[in-house]
This record gives C-alpha cells, sequence and structure tokens, in this order.
C-alpha cells in the first residue's frame, strides 16, 4: 500500500506560521434554520440538504479559514442502519460529506481574487468518536464500556471509506478518552498512506473529558508519523491556554485547538444562556498562538464571524510579522 505522503499542513506553518481552521458546522446550519434534532445530527443533511452543508463550506473559506471539516463527524455505519440505510447507501453519504467540502473548495478557488496571498485550502474528512454515535452526550465523558479492541471495530469501516474519500487529511475530533485516542492512532496505522490530526475534549486545564492528562495523548502522538498536530476541540475557551501551557514542551507535534463558545447550557429551558459565551476571539486566538498553538479554529457555537475575527487578528499579528 502507498505510504503516506507530505505532511499536508508544513506549506502553511513555513508559508504562514499558522493554519486557520474553520468554525461549526452543526450549530451553524441550525442558525440557518437547518432542524437538526435527530441522532445523525448534521449528517442528516447529507440525505436532506446537502447544498446547505456546501454553502457553509464555502463561506468559511470566504472568512479566511485555510481547512473545512467535512460533515461526517456524526456519519456512521451503524447511525444510518438506524435510518434504515444499507451499507453502501451509508458510505456514499460519507463520501458525499467530503466531496461537498472538495466542491466548496474548488468553487472558492476558481475565483482568483480568493487566489491572492492564500494557498490552496485543505478539506479534513471528520472522524467523530464512539460517544457521537451514540448521541447521548458520551463523547463528553468517554463512559463506553468498550475496550481498545472493540473501539478499533467500530472506526475501522467509516476509516477505511474516508481515506479513500479524497480528503487532504482526517480530523480524529472531540475524543474524551485516552483508550479512544490509542484506538484511533493503532488503526491509523492500517491505512500508512493517511494522515490526521488528533483532538481531545477536555474538562479543565489539564485532562480529558474523562479524566486521563492531556499530557498521555500528546506523547502518545509523538511517535506516529501519520499524526500531523494535536490539540482540543469542543472545550470551554477558559481552558485552553492552561491546556497548551501544559503541554507546549513535550509536544513534538504541532498543536490545535477549536474551542467552542463556552456558553452555559439551560437544561430547563432547554437553550443556551444569552451571553454567557465568550466574543472575543481575536485576542483570544493571538494568546493561544503565544501558548503555542499552530491550527485555530472554532468549534460548536462558533460562526464565519468568528473565523472572520480570528483570521484577521491571526494574518495581522503572526502571518505579517
Amino acid at each position: 500500500m502507498e505510504e503516506v505522503a507530505g505532511n499536508p499542513i508544513t506549506p502553511f506553518l513555513d508559508v504562514q506560521r499558522v493554519v486557520i481552521l474553520d468554525g461549526a458546522m452543526a450549530t451553524e446550519l441550525e442558525r440557518r434554520g437547518a432542524d437538526l434534532r435527530d441522532a445523525l445530527w448534521s449528517a442528516k443533511l447529507l440525505m436532506e440538504d446537502p447544498g446547505l452543508i456546501r454553502q457553509v463550506h464555502y463561506d468559511y473559506f470566504v472568512v479566511g479559514a485555510d481547512v473545512a471539516t467535512s460533515a461526517s463527524y456524526q456519519a456512521t455505519f451503524e447511525g444510518f442502519a438506524r435510518r434504515g440505510l444499507e451499507r453502501d447507501e451509508a458510505a456514499e453519504l460519507m463520501r458525499l460529506s467530503v466531496a461537498l467540502a472538495l466542491q466548496a473548495r474548488d468553487a472558492f478557488w476558481a475565483a482568483a481574487a480568493h487566489r491572492v496571498g492564500r494557498l490552496k485550502p485543505l478539506v479534513a474528512a471528520s472522524v467523530g468518536p464512539y460517544g457521537a454515535y451514540l448521541a447521548n452526550g458520551a463523547e463528553y465523558t468517554g463512559e463506553y464500556g468498550l475496550t481498545l479492541q472493540g473501539l478499533m471495530d467500530f472506526h475501522r469501516p467509516r476509516l477505511a471509506v474516508l481515506a479513500e474519500s479524497g480528503a487532504d487529511l482526517l480530523a480524529c475530533e472531540t475524543v474524551p478518552s485516552l483508550l479512544e485516542a490509542e484506538a484511533l492512532v493503532r488503526l491509523l496505522a492500517e491505512f500508512p498512506h493517511v494522515q490526521a490530526w488528533l483532538s481531545c475534549s477536555c474538562r479543565d486545564g489539564a485532562h480529558l473529558s474523562h479524566g486521563e492528562p492531556l499530557r498521555a495523548v500528546v506523547e502518545l502522538v509523538n511517535g506516529s508519523e501519520q499524526v500531523v498536530a494535536v490539540g482540543v476541540n469542543c472545550t470551554a475557551p477558559r481552558f485552553i491556554e492552561p491546556l497548551l501551557l501544559d503541554v507546549q514542551a513535550i509536544a513534538k507535534k504541532p498543536l490545535l485547538v477549536y474551542p467552542n463558545r463556552g456558553e452555559g447550557w439551560d437544561p430547563i429551558a432547554k437553550c443556551w444562556i444569552a451571553e454567557s459565551g465568550v466574543d472575543a476571539f481575536g485576542a483570544l486566538a493571538r494568546t493561544w498562538y503565544a501558548a503555542g498553538a499552530r491550527l485555530i479554529g472554532g468549534c460548536c457555537r462558533t460562526t464565519p464571524a468568528d473565523i472572520t475575527v480570528m483570521a484577521a487578528a491571526l494574518r495581522r499579528s503572526v502571518v505579517s510579522a
């Protein structure tokens, strides 16, 4: 089998010293009117409104994102089977999630004005954790009751599809435990031509959602040629700087962060608490860069407007420095 090719993020770090990631997909789709009250979450729109997914990707490229992350976070064979889809239909929807991001990238890049001062953006195929399939919040606890082998067996079929989807790399994201991180790193070795980033959900300034130190994951991926970056996503912004400072000295891979907005959730009213989240993403992005992050973006509840602010702040203070 073809061996791993050149690191896709290296040109961005060589030229501009930072990679701007995109922001939320699912909550952005909801903000634009999509009804995602479904266990498939954003993957539901792969069946119902793929054009809206493509448009969100395009809009993130326009505001400065160097990477689009596909809408495959919750796209699993098991999840689609619950909706009555056969395996070949499920696989086709997984491939579609990447195709939509590629189409948006190609449409963006076709405009000469978009190529000025930019490198051609990348597409990362999202690989959500086992807890995303459960759709019960377990990606923020890691309490699965599965063994290492069980996790590898769950992830393997989807990785096999996404590895041949045309994406530039995989985004193994919102990983809540060291066990699932190890499962994914081991599984990558079965697809030696594939590269990925590994991003974890964390519960405080030092620990994964399941309780292990983030340092353990950083040390795990230090020995993997296929993992091109490691870090944190879907974590409250207030924890990002201490997490980075905790692992900066031991990391042999570029560090990445794409936190959520940090809003509180009202379980009675079943809504986000107004004005409880972060808005100053420009200053925060510069702080995270200073603490060691080199791939920076947003997760749940962040928007193209937030990526606009991050991109402007980072390109002004980092790229042009």
